[in-house]
């Protein structure tokens, strides 16, 4: 257990030692508001805990994951499955979310490697529903190969109001950008 905990520490340092070292400008990072038609801003992946020059963007996704189960912090709620409805995704997809916070903050996974990036969006807020779409973008650019991996990518979005005992419905869309 202990080095599972020391392994999880080392990937958040080099994670965040990494995130310093990126050039150009990452769209998706914490602070950016890209695309939601909600207005709600998104996150990507960023090195955990930065929050952006933006107080109300959500905080970086606090779950990581790992091939067996995701490692789980106390302070994160995990969403009941009979609330998260995910029959639109396809099995490349995790069926689960995770609320953190104030209760607004909501953590999905979408997927990305290569040359696709993920982000997702709040589609949609009712009494009873909130809607997430898990954007996938592909961008080659000319010239480049682009290897044809996948991996599970924590995404975090921030709701008008607390998700509470509202269903999330998941859903997907891919982009070319």
């Amino acid at each position: 257990m202990r080095n599972v905990v020391a392994a999880v520490a080392l990937a958040v340092a080099v994670s965040g030692a990494l995130a310093g070292c990126s050039s150009g400008t990452q769209s998706n990072a914490p602070g950016s508001s890209s695309g939601s038609s909600s207005g709600a801003p998104t996150s990507g992946t960023s090195a955990p805990g930065s929050t952006g020059a933006n107080p109300t963007a959500p905080v970086q996704p606090p779950v990581s994951i790992s091939e067996e189960k995701p490692v789980v912090p106390p302070n994160v709620t995990p969403v009941a499955k009979d609330k998260v409805d995910t029959t639109s995704l396809s099995d490349t997809y995790r069926d689960e979310a995770y609320v953190f916070g104030d209760g607004r903050d909501v953590e999905v996974f979408g997927v990305g490697g290569g040359c696709k990036e993920a982000r997702a969006e709040v589609s949609g807020q009712s009494a009873d529903l909130v809607q997430i779409t898990l954007v996938t973008i592909t961008k080659q650019p000319s010239g480049t190969v682009c290897t044809q991996e996948i991996r599970q990518v924590p995404l975090t979005v921030r709701l008008d109001a607390p998700l509470g005992n509202r269903r999330l419905v998941l859903e997907s869309r891919e982009e070319t950008g």
